[in-house]
């Protein structure tokens, strides 16, 4: 059966913090926590403008960091990552075992080699009215992993407590 509540430090982050950036902040260390992920990132998106911003963070500085200081113009993504495309067209979120083995359909290999370094994700999509507006990225840097129906259930969840938070915070952006 899938999970209805989050994880408890999961849930405090949602109800300590009032903010959305000091949500997001706080948020991506302990889903990491929570997954035993190696980083993870959330992109922002004005699904209008093509404006983006990501917030980031990663278990060594030896992971690649995709933060952004500010707000800066989409390049079209979906043009060489499947993935990308699967979420702008708001089709479920992706849960990736290992890019090594995945199908060219689901992902471009060398694309998320050399801009992301990763070997295992989740791509979960912040979808309102069949518009993307995020999209939350935990992964594994150098092993495969079996997403369970645990892992699964938790990030759908987190998703659905992101989405308010994040379409003020994008809207407030005013860009």
């Amino acid at each position: 059966m899938p999970q209805t509540s989050l994880p408890h430090s999961l849930e405090t982050v949602f109800t300590q913090f009032e903010q959305p950036e000091a949500v997001f902040n706080a948020l991506l260390p302990t889903l990491c926590e929570v997954l035993q992920a190696d980083r993870c990132f959330l992109h922002l998106r004005n699904p209008h403008t093509r404006m983006y911003r990501s917030f980031c963070w990663r278990r060594s500085p030896d992971f690649l960091d995709v933060s952004t200081e500010g707000w800066e113009p989409e390049t079209q993504w979906e043009l060489k990552d499947p993935m990308f495309a699967a979420a702008l067209r708001a089709d479920p979120s992706i849960f990736v075992e290992d890019i090594e083995t995945a199908s060219p359909t689901v992902l471009n290999r060398e694309f998320e080699r050399k801009y992301l370094g990763h070997r295992a994700l989740i791509h979960a999509h912040v979808v309102q009215d069949n518009l993307l507006w995020a999209i939350l990225q935990p992964c594994l840097m150098a092993v495969p992993r079996q997403w369970s129906e645990f892992d699964r259930s938790t990030v759908l969840a987190v998703v659905e407590r992101l989405k308010p938070l994040v379409l003020a915070y994008v809207n407030a952006a005013g860009i």
